[in-house]
This record gives structure tokens, sequence and C-alpha cells, in this order.
């Protein structure tokens, strides 16, 4: 074996989808691809999606020559933590609750009563939940245990500790929690999913936490197991819904972080592997299609709702569609009525443009239900064979000519044609406007779905771009993008960027505080509490960048903590020079920005600023040619650290714009160093504390550039 070959490094990253489970090995220096498997997801197995997992796992080592020893870093997405939500696969959960003096626990006792949570309202699956209530000053050891016992006599299988302002002090919840471990019984506190104040919606998150518990450290001793048994020796990682991973310990404390991890995948593979720092970002399967949001190189996050309950759980703000590659059309007698959401598998049935076109022979129209309940407006092609078939999106497309032959989901056109004609004739019209019906209905559910996006996180409308993932990507991003008047991108290995995104993610953590008025030490306790928290995660300390947001009306200090899990000693990518950049910016700017120019430099960016109608949008381009800031109208300013505050006092003057009832203030965004950091607060103060915790220690002389940007809603 070469020797280039012997001493390679491979990250694997393994994404669990709702048909395939597809693996991925990469270059850990390079991000080359190394190899692909993929393998049926294996819901039906007694393991689970877990044996999906390691069989795809097991295989891409097998099939590239890939060592254990090879192996620095392993990690997989998990549908298992949604799934059971979805089918009520879900333990009792027994609720112990505690507060403080007579007044605190007369209001307490009332918001941690929880009652079941309905997870599904149309086929009654809950979380059962047991209740019981304890004052602060009467809890003994004797009293913990004997109120545990009574939790598991009426039927809880897993045990909740929360107490109020357990945040302040984890002492109780601490006791339970061990009490209930001496019997074997798994626990969750409270305080340990989250720090925010509000008793009743952290004791919910809790909840939910502890009763997929026992299904999912099954799944991990299982998964871990295996891996073992391979010879990989590196922790397994497992990806949180908010695109970061932690080692699958933390996933034993808190499988709650897991959920929605699946559309969190993509995400990050078009953020760390295609560097894409600002686009609304598509991944079309075969059943789902996600669509979200990169902001200036950072996903939109919320917190998350399960089975319609909100919770302290951050999540990436994904939107699900269920249109997407393989969606069935359902059709009446004048038109085409909806596409989606069931899919072609679902069916049991071949893509129409999948299947041979000889085979084609005397297609008839069928209409199905294609579970118990749907409706029966699905059309299905019986084939003089007998075989059945669907014609869906894909087919639409490729009948439309808006697939390239490079593109995964190209097929044959001449077949789906012909598996559609007798639905066309039936509806008295063409094939190509059968066509176009069917992508127009996407288009309304994409279109809405976009446009929401865009008002939620201000996006420049004019500058967003789409990016298209997935195997099914080219069945609706170019149709919906060329309606929308957007440039779009299907990258190559498009089909696989969900496990891609795996293999390249880093560890992420996040603490919350509510501090009505943060000092510095504040935030540098909770810098430090969040670095912390990565590290346990898996992260090298070395590598720990945090970010602090401040949300000045509610008095929310977010920390959000990034690391690799291992140093990185060198970055092989090419730095671009000021002509590259500056066409990079041209690019990405667009025809109707004239006047483009470079603003400012420093050894590690380049700003570029233009002209369009009345305003001065701005780009931050660094010397990787990565675009890290897109702004719509800004100001650009070069200065010396020691003179940094008088220019950020100048802007939040110069740049504010008055409105009938308000005053819009900038947002900041920050070069220095290798760092662009971005800012924005309410105040002024909170700002000017932010930024003196990252800023005010350097050299007094070392040239920075601040952007002061307004986004006018």
């Amino acid at each position: 074996m070469p020797e280039e070959i012997r001493e390679r490094k491979v990250r694997m990253g393994i994404d669990v989808g709702g048909t395939y489970t597809k693996c991925v090995a990469m270059d850990n220096l390079t991000h080359e691809i190394i190899g692909k498997n993929e393998v049926k997801t294996t819901h039906d197995d007694k393991d689970g999606v877990a044996a999906g997992v390691v069989q795809s796992f097991r295989n891409c080592m097998a099939e590239n020559g890939i060592k254990p020893e090879d192996v620095v870093f392993v990690a997989h997405s998990t549908t298992q933590a949604t799934n059971a939500f979805i089918e009520g696969d879900v333990a009792n959960v027994g609720v112990f609750g505690v507060a403080g003096g007579w007044f605190e626990s007369f209001l307490a006792k009332r918001q941690l009563a929880l009652k079941d949570i309905v997870l599904d309202p149309k086929t009654q699956k809950v979380i059962k939940i047991f209740n019981a209530f304890a004052r602060k000053k009467e809890l003994t050891p004797e009293l913990v245990n004997s109120t545990v016992d009574e939790l598991i006599n009426k039927g809880a299988q897993v045990i909740v500790a929360s107490m109020a302002f357990g945040v302040d002090s984890m002492g109780e919840e601490q006791m339970i929690h061990d009490a209930a471990a001496s019997k074997n019984i798994p626990a969750t506190m409270a305080s340990d999913i989250t720090k925010l104040y509000g008793l009743t919606r952290r004791t919910r998150t809790a909840a939910i936490n502890a009763s997929i518990l026992p299904k999912m450290i099954a799944t991990a001793n299982a998964t871990e197991s295996s891996v073992r048994k391979a010879g990989v020796t590196v922790p397994l990682m497992i990806m949180r819904g908010d695109g970061g991973v932690m080692e699958i310990n933390e996933m034993r404390k808190r499988p709650i972080l897991t959920a929605l991890s699946g559309p969190a995948a993509s995400v990050m593979g078009s953020l760390m592997y295609l560097r894409a720092s600002n686009a609304i970002y598509f991944e079309v399967g075969g059943t789902t299609t996600n669509i979200g949001v990169i902001k200036n190189g950072r996903p939109g996050v919320d917190y998350a709702q399960i089975g319609g309950h909100d919770t302290y759980i951050s999540s990436l703000d994904v939107r699900i569609l269920g249109c997407a590659g393989g969606s069935m059309v359902r059709i009446n007698d004048k038109e085409v009525v909806d596409v989606g959401p069931r899919s072609a598998h679902i069916a049991g049935c071949e893509y129409a443009c999948f299947t041979p076109e000889d085979e084609i022979v005397d297609p008839q129209i069928e209409m199905v239900s294609p579970k118990p309940g749907d409706p029966s407006d699905y059309v299905i092609i019986k084939l003089k064979s007998g075989k059945k078939i669907c014609f869906t999106n894909t087919d639409a497309a490729n009948v439309l000519g808006l697939i390239d032959e490079k593109y995964f989901a190209h097929g044959n056109a001449n077949a789906a044609r012909k598996a559609m004609q007798p639905v066309a004739d039936k509806l008295g019209i063409t094939v190509e406007e059968l066509a176009t019906q069917i992508l127009e209905k996407d288009y309304e559910k994409v279109s809405a779905c976009i446009n929401a996006l865009a008002d939620k996180y201000q996006l420049d409308q004019e500058s967003m771009k789409l990016v298209g993932c997935g195997g099914g990507a080219a069945s609706l991003v170019p149709y919906c993008a060329n309606k929308m008047g957007l440039q779009y991108s299907i990258p190559e290995n498009a089909e696989v960027i969900s496990s891609i995104g795996v293999a390249l993610s880093m560890v992420r953590d996040v603490v919350e505080r509510v501090i009505p008025n943060p000092t510095q030490e504040d935030i540098r306790d909770l810098k430090k509490e969040a670095i912390d928290a990565a590290v346990s995660s898996g992260a090298a300390p070395d590598t720990v960048e945090v970010h602090i947001e401040i949300d000045s009306q509610t008095g929310k200090v977010t920390a959000i903590a990034t690391g690799s899990t291992e140093v990185k000693t060198t970055d092989l990518l090419k730095e671009c020079d000021e002509s590259e950049a500056e066409q990079l910016a041209r690019e990405d700017f667009g025809s109707k920005v004239s006047n483009i120019h470079l603003a400012a430099k420093t050894d590690k960016f380049y700003v570029y600023q233009g002209d369009k109608d009345e305003k001065h949008p701005v780009r931050i381009v660094d010397k990787k040619g990565f675009i890290r800031v897109q702004c719509s109208q800004a100001e650009v300013v070069k200065c010396k650290v020691s003179s940094y505050l008088d220019e950020v006092r100048r802007l939040w003057e110069d740049t504010a714009v008055f409105k009938t009832d308000s005053i819009l203030r900038p947002d900041y965004f920050v070069c220095f160093g290798p760092r662009v950091s971005d800012y924005s607060a309410v105040d002024l103060e909170h700002i000017e504390l932010l930024m003196d915790l990252d800023i005010g220690d350097r050299d007094s002389d070392e040239e920075i550039i601040i952007v002061g940007s307004i986004t006018e809603i």
C-alpha cells in the first residue's frame, strides 16, 4: 500500500436518512472524499437505525482500505430521538419537584405539576407523567429515597429532578438524581438541560429528555460497542440538532439535543464543506425538503418545538416541507391538486424516469391511498407487465429538461413522458403542461418558506442565493430559483452533503443565563462555563472559541462555544490575492451594484463597498476567499485599537435611521487578527462591554476594521 495511503488520517460521517443511511470518509487534512457507502436505513432492526449506522461505517472502511488507526474522527446523526417522539416509543416519567419557602412552594407546586405530554393528538401518543413534590427544608436522604420509590411504584421508569431556582443551586436536584441512579433508574436534572428560568418550560424540557433516556442509552451502547469492535478507539461523536457534535457520553445524559440532527447535518455540510456563508440551503431528499438559512457564516437557530410543545432546546431553524424529489402527484378530474407528502417509496413504486423505457407499455392510471387514512387522489401508473410506478417531481423536472446529466436526479425524460401521458390526456393538457403544474405546486410551498425565512432573518433579498443539496436537489432548486429570480448552485457531492456535514462538524455547546445587567466578570464566567462545556463534549481546549449574545430586553445572555476535536496544525487552503477577492465580491454583489472598490483591508480580510441606488452595500472577504459578511447598507472604518471606541460611538449616531416610532441602530462587524466578530444589542453599553472583552487587551497600535450595518425592516 502506498505510503501516503498508510499514513492518512480519516474523518468519517454517517447520516441517517428516512430511506438511506450514508457514510462518507474524508481526508482529515485536505477534506477530499476518500469513499462513500450507503445502506437502507434499518428502521425495523432490533437495534433500530443504529444497525445501519454500524453497517455503513464498516462497509466504508472495508471498501476503501481504511484501517482503524487511520480514523481520527467518527460521528453520526440520528433520527432515533425524533422517531421515538413520532412513534410514542417513550418511557413514563416521574417528576420530583422541589421549592423553597411557603409562598415559593405555593406558586411552584402548580408549575411543577406537569400533565401528560401529548406528542400526537391524532394518535394519542403521550409521555405519561407522575408527580411528587417536597419543600426544600424537608429534603433528607430518607425522604428523597422514599419519594423516588413512590414514583417508581406509580409506574415511572425515569426520574426528573426539578427545583424552583435550581439553576442557582443544583445540590438538591443532584441528591434526587443520585438516589435514582442508586436504584438503576435513569434520571435527568432540569438544570442540567438548561440554565434558563421558566420553571414549567424547563421541567417540561427535562421530562421530554428523560422520556427517551432508556431507548437512547441502549442505542448509544450498541453503537459504541460496534465501533469499538471495529478497532476504532477515538470517541464516538453524535450530531446535535443545533449543528454541533458531542461525545456519546454527553448524549447519554442529554439525548434531547440530538432531536432534528438529520436536518442539521445538511446545514453543516453547506457551511463547512461548501463554505456557504450567506445562503438559503435546500436539502432535497426523496420524501422531505429541509430549508434553512446561513447568514454571515452562522446558521439560523431557534428553540425547538417537540410535539407542539415549546422547549429550551436550541436547534437549527429548519423548515421541513413534504415535497421532495420522490413526492407523488395528486390529481382530480381537472388538474393537479397537490404534490406529496407521500413519496414513491411509501407506495412501493420506482420513479418513471428510472424505469427502463421499454418496460413502459400500455400505462394505465390507478388512484390509490399510499397509507391507510390517506386521501385516494394519489396517482400511480400500472404497466402491462403488472408493475406499478410513479411519476414525481424528479420526473417533471426531467421532462422539462431542467436536470443536467451530471446531477444525481438525472433520469430518462422519455420514460417519464410515456408514464405521464395518460394523465396529461385525462386532464386535456400536454405532458409539459402537466410537468409545469406539478412543479408549480412545489413552488408555492417553497417560495412561501423562503420569503418567511428572509423576513425573519432580515436577509438582503437581492443577494440571496440558493444552495441545493441532497439527491433530489436538481428536481426542485433550478425551477424555484428561476421563478424567484435567484442565483443557485448544486455542488459536487450534493447527494451526500449531510454525511459530509457530520464528518466536518465542530463540537458545540451553549450556555444561557438570565443576567439583567451583566458585568465583564459575569461574561467572563459565562465564557469559561461554555468553554468547559465544549471541552466536556469532546473539544480540544486550544480550539474553542466563544460567541456572546446579549438580549437587552429579556436579560438573556447566551454563550455559544465551538471547537474541534483536535488541534489543527495546518491549513491547506490556498490564500487568494486582492484581485481574486475583488472578483469574488463582484460576483456576490451582482450586476446592479456599481463603483465597487476596496474600502479597507488587513492582513486577513478585504472589505469591498459599492453603490446601489442610495445605499452602499459591503462584503467582507477573508484571505481564503470566503464571503464572511454581507451588508446591504453599511459604513466602513479602519482605525487603531486605541481609538476603536470613539469610532463605535460615532457610528452609533451617524448611521442611525429614525422611524416614526423607533430608531434603528447599527449592528457591528469587527475584523481583528484572524477573526471577524459580530456585535448587536439594543443598547450601546452592552456592545461596548462585549467588544472590550475581545479587543480591549489587544495591542493599541493594531489596525482593525469596523463595519456599521443598518438593516431596514
